[in-house]
């Protein structure tokens, strides 16, 4: 009974912080842009020009990125940017199929052709890089750990003999697995059951991407962030190996996006304005410039 008490709470909490993600990003203002005609960019791919509409993968449980709505509808800055694809492609936001994926499902949704790209809040590996293309980068996300508020964990220096808890296929296990060895590794299918593995005492810290860790702890009373950042890697758009025609249009719209500051657009209209001040420098803008550690593993460089 408190095993299932205790589903319920979790289950109570992904409903509470979508529903906060989601009335902060409705009151943020209208879309980044209204609809235009088609901008001037490369070719399209054959199979999104003839259907006139792109099938995108996204995350529906990871806000503020990729979430349903409290009217049923996906939203947050993952599906923003898949909107103004659409947008550029065709001059409508709504020519695009969304398509719900998760971390271990988006990979193989892309590469068995379910999807034409995957914008689905994906860090860039060298062991990712062997599988599919990247885009260049259109977000940059560090890594925070999630711990009950009593925990003695204040930092990564405190991890030794503690079980971590992050989502399967996630870069946190491949670090864990490398760098902390005395740890305990716990993976999980999906966000909410490692928020439930923290709650019920599984696990002493749920290791992840700062942008969702921020909002539960926001919404959750019982827990909260350490001060450690780490792994800061940038996000990019998932693209069949190979396939030059997608990643030359996706590159081409995302430079375009950069240029005239349209992440930042996106960024006010999905995240609490309280939030926004410190995720400015996670967004491309026409000053600065993200990179992939092409020739490194980040996953590999353990702190000292």
């Amino acid at each position: 009974m408190k095993r299932l008490a205790g589903v319920a709470a979790v289950l109570a909490l992904a409903a509470g912080i979508f529903t906060a993600w989601s009335l902060a990003a409705s009151s943020g203002g209208k879309s980044v842009a209204k609809v235009d005609r088609a901008a001037k960019l490369p070719p399209l791919p054959a199979a999104v020009k003839s259907r006139k509409r792109w099938v995108i993968g996204v995350k529906c449980d990871f806000p503020p990125f990729g979430f349903i709505d409290v009217r049923g509808n996906n939203d947050g800055y993952d599906v923003a940017v898949a909107r103004r694809f659409a947008q550029l492609a065709f001059g409508k936001a709504n020519r695009v199929n969304l398509v719900c994926v998760t971390t271990p499902s988006r990979i193989p949704a892309l590469t068995s052709n379910r999807v034409d790209i995957i914008i689905s809040t994906l860090t860039w590996t060298a062991s990712r890089a062997e599988q599919i293309d990247f885009s260049i980068p259109y977000y940059s996300a560090t890594g925070r750990l999630l711990v009950p508020n009593n925990s003695s964990v204040s930092s990564t220096r405190d991890l030794g003999g503690k079980t971590i808890v992050t989502t399967r296929g996630a870069l946190y296990a491949t670090w864990v697995r490398n760098c902390f060895k005395s740890s305990n590794l716990l993976e999980v299918d999906g966000t909410a059951a490692a928020v439930l593995a923290v709650k019920d005492g599984r696990a002493d810290t749920f290791m992840f991407d700062d942008a969702f860790v921020l909002g539960v702890a926001t919404q959750d009373r019982d827990l909260k962030l350490t001060n450690d950042k780490f792994l800061n890697v940038p996000w990019g758009i998932g693209i069949r190996k190979g396939d030059t025609v997608t990643k030359t249009w996706v590159d081409a719209a995302l430079r375009r996006m950069k240029k005239r500051d349209e992440f930042v657009k996106i960024l006010r209209n999905n995240v609490p304005k309280k939030y926004v001040g410190s995720f400015l420098d996670n967004v491309p803008r026409p000053k600065n410039n993200f990179a992939y550690p092409v020739g490194k593993d980040p996953t590999s460089e353990c702190p000292s």
